[in-house]
C-alpha cells in the first residue's frame, strides 16, 4: 500500500474542510433578504426579537392620505434594508389598540408603522386607501425610508382594518404578504387577491364571526399563491389587541417567509402544525 505524504494529506484535509464550511455560507448567500440569526421556536415567540429597535412619531399632516402613526424600526443597518409593514386598527379604535405589533415585529427585522385612522368610523375601503398612502409615505418620505426595501412591503390590520388589508392586497398585487386579523368587511374581494394571505379568526368572535367573515374570505382566496386560516381557541374579537404568542408565532413566520423570502421559517408553517391553541389551522403546504 502506498502511503500519502503527510503534507499532501494535510492539504487534502484542508480542501475538504473548506468545502464543507463553505457550503452553508453559499446556501445563505442565495437569499440576499435574510435578516437575523437562524430562527428557533423560542426566538419567533419571544417578546423581543434579535434586533434592537427605535421609534419615531409621525404627526398628522406628515404625508398625504393618512392621519398619524408611529414607526418602529431596527437600529442596526449592517445587514441591509428591511421589508416594511403598515398596520391598521379597527372600527372606533386607534393605534393604541394595535400598538403591540409595532415593536414585536420590528425587533424581528421589519420596519413597522401603526396607524390612526382619519375618522374612527372609516369603513374598510377608506382604511385601505389610508394604509396604502402610509406605505407610500413610509418608503418615499419618512425619516427611515433609507432603511426600507420598497419592493418588499406588506399589510396587516384588525377588524375593519383587516377588511381594509384584504382590499389593499386585492388592489396592490406587488405586496409580498397580507395578514388580516379578525377581518370585517361587507364585501368580499378575496378572489382578486394574488398576495400570500394569512387570515386569523377567533372562535368566540361575535363581532366578525369566523363563519360570516374569516372563513368566506379564506375560501375566496382562489388566486392567492399561498394562504392560511388560523382560528384561535377560546378567544374573541378583542384578543388581537393584546400581546399574543400564537399570533406572533405565525405572523412572524409568514412575514419572514414571504417578505424576506426566508425559507428558514418554513419549519414553523409546514407541515401544518398541530397547535392546541387553535381550533382551525390550515396552511397551503408545501410552500
Amino acid at each position: 500500500m502506498k502511503l500519502v505524504p503527510f503534507r499532501a494529506l494535510t492539504a487534502i484535509i484542508a480542501v475538504v474542510m473548506a468545502t464543507a464550511l463553505a457550503t452553508p455560507a453559499q446556501a445563505d448567500s442565495q437569499n440576499p433578504y435574510e435578516r437575523g440569526p437562524v430562527p428557533t421556536l423560542e426566538s419567533i415567540t419571544a417578546e423581543t426579537g434579535p434586533f434592537a429597535i427605535g421609534s419615531v412619531t409621525v404627526p398628522a399632516g406628515s404625508g398625504q392620505g393618512f392621519n398619524s402613526g408611529t414607526v418602529y424600526y431596527p437600529t442596526d443597518t449592517s445587514e441591509g434594508t428591511f421589508g416594511a409593514i403598515v398596520i391598521m386598527p379597527g372600527f372606533l379604535a386607534s393605534q393604541s389598540d394595535i400598538a403591540w405589533y409595532g415593536p414585536r415585529l420590528a425587533s424581528q427585522g421589519f420596519v413597522v408603522m401603526t396607524l390612526n385612522t382619519r375618522a374612527l368610523w372609516d369603513f374598510p375601503t377608506d382604511r385601505s386607501r389610508q394604509q396604502l398612502a402610509a406605505l407610500t409615505y413610509l418608503t418615499a418620505q419618512s425619516t427611515v425610508k433609507n432603511r426600507i426595501d420598497p419592493d418588499r412591503l406588506a399589510v396587516m390590520g384588525w377588524s375593519m382594518g383587516g377588511g381594509g388589508s384584504l382590499q389593499s392586497a386585492a388592489s396592490t398585487p406587488s405586496l409580498k404578504a397580507a395578514i388580516p386579523l379578525a377581518p370585517w368587511d361587507l364585501g368580499n374581494v378575496s378572489s382578486r387577491i394574488t398576495v400570500p394571505t394569512m387570515i386569523f379568526g377567533a372562535d368566540g368572535d361575535t363581532v366578525a364571526s369566523v363563519d360570516d367573515f374569516a372563513l368566506p374570505f379564506y375560501n375566496g382566496l382562489a388566486n392567492a399563491p399561498d394562504k392560511s386560516l388560523i382560528v384561535l381557541k377560546d378567544t374573541d374579537h378583542f384578543t388581537f389587541t393584546d400581546p399574543n404568542t400564537t399570533i406572533a408565532r405565525y405572523s412572524v413566520s409568514w412575514l419572514k417567509r414571504f417578505v424576506d423570502n426566508d425559507t428558514r421559517y418554513d419549519q414553523f408553517l409546514c407541515p401544518t402544525p398541530n397547535d392546541p391553541k387553535t381550533v382551525v389551522l390550515q396552511i397551503t403546504c408545501p410552500l
